[in-house]
């Protein structure tokens, strides 16, 4: 992980990089408004096959190095305390079927929950929403509480080869060759739905022209602009805590 991508909170700077990272992100999702109680989950997958998650109960908000679990795919702990979230048992399944993916993350916060109401796939109808053009995909019936293999088959099914997968009456699941990616998508697609939902107030969506949506898509999933932002994300959510503190 490089440095440039973690930015120091207060006592951070012992803990390995990558669970800084994660934190970091963690506290990302919380500053964009993606907590919602204690639902979402997000895994980073280290190159042993083993996860890096939050333990059941501690919120993005809360989240801190400390707090960094490492697990098996029985979602076995290995290091770290407490017991993982077993809504993480979906991503497992993602993961056995897609070896390139390194993030997953899931959330369900306000715009995107609204959205998914609708049962339609994720609209690209703005240029900051080209990073989902033809590489988001859909499930249109919610399987209940992602907690077991049914539920993990149908969400990887949806999910295909595709980065982002919308979930109708849940959320989003967003995923990256990087952790910085997936959550970069996952901010993304909020801020679009709530962008989608302001629109349909007015009237119907106009799509993005596929040809220059392929043209963003590409452009804006670049790792430079990807890593920027995360970078530039965290440090909003560091100085905001600290003037909440």
């Amino acid at each position: 992980m490089s440095k440039t991508l973690v930015v120091e909170a207060s006592g951070d700077t012992d803990a390995p990089a990558d669970q800084r990272a994660f934190a970091q992100a963690c506290r990302i999702l919380a500053d964009q408004g993606h907590g919602a109680g204690l639902a979402g989950q997000l895994t980073m997958r280290n190159p042993d096959g083993t996860l890096l998650t939050l333990p059941l109960g501690v919120g993005f908000d809360e989240a801190t190095p400390e707090h960094v679990l490492r697990v098996n795919e029985d979602l076995d702990v290995l290091e770290g305390s407490g017991k993982a979230n077993p809504a993480v048992r979906f991503h497992v399944w993602i993961y056995r079927r897609r070896p390139d993916l390194k993030s997953v993350v899931h959330t369900h916060p306000p715009a995107l929950s609204a959205l998914s109401m609708l049962g339609q796939p994720m609209p690209v109808a703005h240029m900051d929403a080209a990073m989902f053009h033809d590489d988001c995909g859909f499930l249109g019936r919610w399987p209940g509480v992602p907690t077991g293999d049914e539920e993990g088959e149908l969400i990887s099914d949806a999910l295909g080869n595709k980065r982002s997968v919308f979930l109708a009456n849940h959320g989003i699941v967003c995923t990256g060759n990087s952790l910085q990616e997936a959550i970069y998508l996952n901010v993304f697609a909020e801020h679009n739905a709530r962008a989608c939902l302001d629109a349909l107030a007015v009237g119907p969506l106009q799509a993005v022209a596929p040809e220059a949506a392929q043209e963003a898509h590409d452009f804006l999933l670049q790792p430079a602009i990807v890593n920027a932002t995360f970078a530039y994300w965290a440090r909003q959510a560091l100085s905001r805590g600290m003037a909440r503190s």
